[in-house]
């Protein structure tokens, strides 16, 4: 049952029109609402959030993979400074790294401590603000 319901999630993540998905984070306190893009192709996943100036206040983008692995995030041409949030296949935040815009190599980069099959991007200090930690859950709004 498990194993169908995490397919489930994985086709409607997938499925969603990039302008109007939401996530949920359960932080055990609170939920908090985020509107993120998807990057669900090599392309977009590469892409990022590369030269964009602004990013709108509680939103992202959900990066997603087809495989749990250790993820490695650079911010190479990011204009914005961004928490990086690493989540796991259970959909469990496992990492979060703040990272700084990157104008020339080289970079910086950003690994998570354990293997992560989705990673969220957000304005900086957002996991703060909001007490986001290692083992809160995401819910993805349905």
């Amino acid at each position: 049952m498990r194993k169908i319901l995490i397919i489930f999630l994985i086709i409607f993540l997938i499925s969603c029109t990039k302008n109007s998905n939401e996530i949920l984070i359960n932080n055990g306190q609170k939920i908090i609402k985020i509107n993120v893009e998807i990057a669900d192709d090599e392309n977009e996943r590469n892409n990022g959030l590369m030269f964009r100036k602004e990013l709108d206040k509680d939103s992202g983008m959900l990066f997603t993979f087809n495989d749990e692995d250790y993820r490695t995030f650079w911010m190479k041409d990011t204009l914005i400074p961004l928490d990086i949030i690493f989540i796991n296949k259970d959909w469990k935040i496992i990492d979060i790294k703040n990272a700084v815009p990157c104008k020339e190599d080289p970079c910086r980069l950003y690994h998570s401590s354990l293997p992560a099959k989705y990673v969220l991007e957000v304005n900086a200090g957002f996991a703060q603000r909001n007490d986001i930690e290692p083992g809160d859950k995401i819910v993805l709004n349905q």
